[in-house]
């Protein structure tokens, strides 16, 4: 590799110059894959199922409507902030075995293109969620802050780095109700901050067992952390966001009152001990969208609490 390989304003291939290529690449830029993030969006409305009854339909269709707006926009201004990430990391990113092929490091993407694009789609974005709901534009408007903070610095500080992610992850739930304008149990929350901290943990020791000493180039948090350290973090946070899930499903005010959600409990502690079992014994973690749609048994057991926990929530009283 020679360094004008290394150039973060290296023009692109001259293939790859055509307006409807750049829109093409643009949009593979964006990760379409991170949008199952996103759909932590939708949390707060899926628990609103049987609120309103058999007459409620129309209304529970209105606030699906207005969450899928908020996914829309949400997805806009997030995707869009992966392309500024990008062109940062451009030089790192080349020498990463699965990142260099993203399309700026691999040259597919022009940075005169992509950089203008991604700012009007993040004024865009940003601009329709205040004028959507005020409350909703300042969650995205703080996601952008955070990423932007997480991006220029504290991805290389240690235990911050996981922390800024696990934000990112709250923030969507937290949007996701605002949009709606309902109610969500401050458990709801816990959970998924430790959910998403067990899962930015995993996806550091994927990186450490993957790029080994060369990881601290790549990222120089990498360099305070080990696997041994990231395994007693997992072994912390693991249980607790069990157990955060089972006092969710006993004490929310808008949970059947006879308790049934907590049969979906065992669904939960199964995805959370087979993201162990693929992060330890198969090395995975590194992409966790991937983990969740490529892993039959993760997925399916996905399916199962959704459609136990729609049944619960529509007919149990």
């Amino acid at each position: 590799m020679s360094p004008s390989d290394l150039n973060p304003t290296q023009p692109t291939a001259p293939g790859s110059r055509s307006w409807r290529d750049q829109v093409w690449q643009l949009g593979a830029a964006m990760r379409p894959k991170q949008l199952a993030k996103n759909l932590l969006i939708y949390l707060a409305f899926f628990f609103t199922l049987g609120d309103n009854g058999a007459d409620g339909f129309q209304e529970q269709l209105e606030l699906f409507g207005r969450a899928t707006l908020g996914f829309a926009l949400f997805s806009i201004v997030a995707g869009a902030t992966y392309i500024f990430n990008d062109y940062r990391d451009l030089v790192s990113d080349r020498l990463h075995p699965s990142k260099r092929l993203r399309p700026l490091a691999a040259g597919e993407l022009s940075a005169r293109f992509g950089l203008p694009a991604a700012l009007v789609l993040i004024a865009g974005g940003l601009s329709a969620s205040f004028i959507v709901d005020t409350g909703f534009g300042v969650l995205v408007a703080l996601y952008l802050g955070i990423t932007t903070a997480y991006n220029l610095r504290l991805k290389d500080q240690v235990i911050l780095d996981i922390f800024a992610i696990a934000a990112g992850f709250v923030i969507r739930s937290a949007a996701g109700a605002q949009i709606i304008d309902v109610p969500i149990s401050p458990w709801l929350y816990v959970m998924t901050s430790l959910g998403a901290l067990f899962i930015a943990l995993s996806k550091r020791r994927a990186e450490l067992a993957t790029l080994g000493e060369a990881g601290t180039s790549h990222r120089p948090a990498l360099e305070h952390y080990s696997v041994s350290l990231l395994d007693h973090f997992a072994s912390v946070v693991a249980p607790a966001t069990v157990l955060a899930y089972t006092l969710y499903t006993f004490t929310a005010d808008n949970l059947p009152s006879d308790n049934s959600m907590m049969l979906t409990i065992p669904f939960v502690l199964y995805g959370v001990l087979r993201y162990l079992f693929l992060v330890h014994n198969r090395n995975l973690g590194g992409s966790p969208e991937e983990v969740f749609l490529r892993d039959r048994p993760l997925l399916l057991t996905f399916v199962l609490w959704l459609a136990s926990a729609s049944l619960i929530l529509i007919v149990a009283d």
